[in-house]
């Protein structure tokens, strides 16, 4: 079998297969779900990732040991994440146990209880997740810029909601929250490793036949413009945080590749990043810098985050934004920009080896784009930015779109 063959299939139920092979002695199996915390209400914040990290409390067959050992007593993992559009399940194991991954992921989605007793520990878990959250400044300020950025939509709050919250996540709710949500229609089964697809196929009729029917989530997709914010709050930390950034289009806008090359260049991993040269090689102004790009349904957005002393901040503040001025104020030459891509192409092949995240990528790119894209069409989208689309995107994210909020 082709090395890189990536094969699709629809069942009547509306779930949608993708079967990736690998030559790894490693297999990796799950299910993408079409739904996060920007889907609840605001009395469910946080009831995405809750029903997340319970689900793996207790099913009509199994209790809490007896799912958490299936796995483990082979070797293997058994994981999950929520993130603001769609939550992932899944396990990673040795070649040869595919069967006893998906009988357990088909229970997991179709038969979880939720008990009473099992709740109630969760609850203390998460709340003290919640708090150790809000107690790292570092992490906590993303939350409250994206709250301010997206005021008046659900893309804001913080994934893990409130200990508040928390104590209205009953076994009803949690039950009926994967009833309406965990459904066939609403996810994507993704599979790679060395079974065939018609293996894998089998085991599907074997184990997902109890799967409840369902159409895609109806996402509200309606996310205010917002005027540029220029705040500070006082925390009282010895260190100052700060997040500069700027709304951006979403995942389907042919802006996408320039985002994420720009999104490289002004702070990627890369220690020649320019602003991890300007900040803290020349001037050891900060310890870290970065830039990331996140791409909703909808919307996006783009952020530099940086830490320092509180003497420099209008230092570091006014370097970042004249970087992003002087990007979007001229077209980066060519020879420039052409070095940069072959850098940007060079990380993606290092990342593609991580085999866990090619699969959690697949599903992705299945869940939202219907197809994975490959790897000779990722080089040509790239090879093919120009000067005057990075530009654009830059202007995008020029000083004037730029909101800021500080900790400190």
């Amino acid at each position: 079998m082709d090395k890189d063959a990536v094969k699709y299939c629809t069942l009547p139920s509306g779930l949608r297969i993708v079967h990736r092979y690998s030559d790894s002695p490693v297999e990796y199996c799950g299910v993408a779900v079409n739904v996060g915390s920007r889907d609840e209400t605001v009395v469910q914040h946080g009831l995405a990732h809750f029903v997340e990290h319970t689900i793996f409390k207790g099913t009509a067959r199994r209790r809490s040991w007896h799912i958490i050992n299936r796995m483990e007593s082979i070797g293997g993992e058994l994981n999950a994440y929520t993130t603001k559009e769609e939550t992932m399940l899944y396990s990673v194991f040795p070649n040869g146990y595919l069967g006893r991954a998906l009988e357990l992921i088909a229970d997991l989605v179709t038969s979880s209880q939720f008990p009473e007793t099992e709740l109630a520990k969760e609850r203390e878990v998460v709340a003290d997740e919640i708090n150790s959250y809000l107690d790292t400044p570092s992490e906590a300020i993303f939350d409250d810029y994206e709250d301010l950025l997206f005021a008046g939509s659900s893309l804001g709050h913080n994934i893990l909601g409130s200990v508040e919250s928390l104590s209205g996540f009953t076994s009803d709710v949690c039950r009926d929250y994967l009833d309406s949500h965990y459904t066939s229609g609403n996810m994507v089964l993704f599979y790679m490793g060395r079974t065939t697809p018609e293996r894998l196929m089998k085991y599907v009729e074997t184990y997902l036949s109890g799967l409840l029917a369902g159409e895609r989530t109806g996402r509200v997709v309606n996310v205010p413009v917002n005027a540029p914010f220029d705040l500070r709050r006082e925390t009282g930390n010895h260190q100052c945080h700060t997040v500069i950034g700027a709304r951006l289009p979403g995942m389907y806008s042919e802006l996408r590749y320039p985002i994420a090359l720009l999104t490289n260049i002004v702070g990627g991993p890369g220690m020649n990043s320019l602003l991890n040269v300007s900040l803290r090689e020349r001037r050891g102004l900060v310890y870290t810098v970065d830039a990331s790009s996140s791409m909703f349904t909808d919307v996006g957005e783009f952020t530099i985050y940086f830490g320092c002393d509180a003497e420099d901040i209008k230092t570091c503040r006014r370097i970042v934004l004249n970087h992003l001025d002087s990007m979007a104020s001229s077209q980066m030459p060519v020879r420039r920009l052409e070095a940069a891509k072959k850098q940007y192409l060079g990380q993606l092949t290092v990342a593609s080896d991580n085999k866990e995240q090619m699969a959690l990528s697949t599903a992705r790119a299945t869940l939202y784009h219907g197809r994975v894209a490959t790897a000779e069409e990722i080089t040509e989208r790239i090879m093919a930015i120009t000067p005057e689309s990075l530009r654009e995107v830059a202007e995008l994210v020029s000083p004037s779109n730029c909101s800021i909020l500080t900790f400190g």
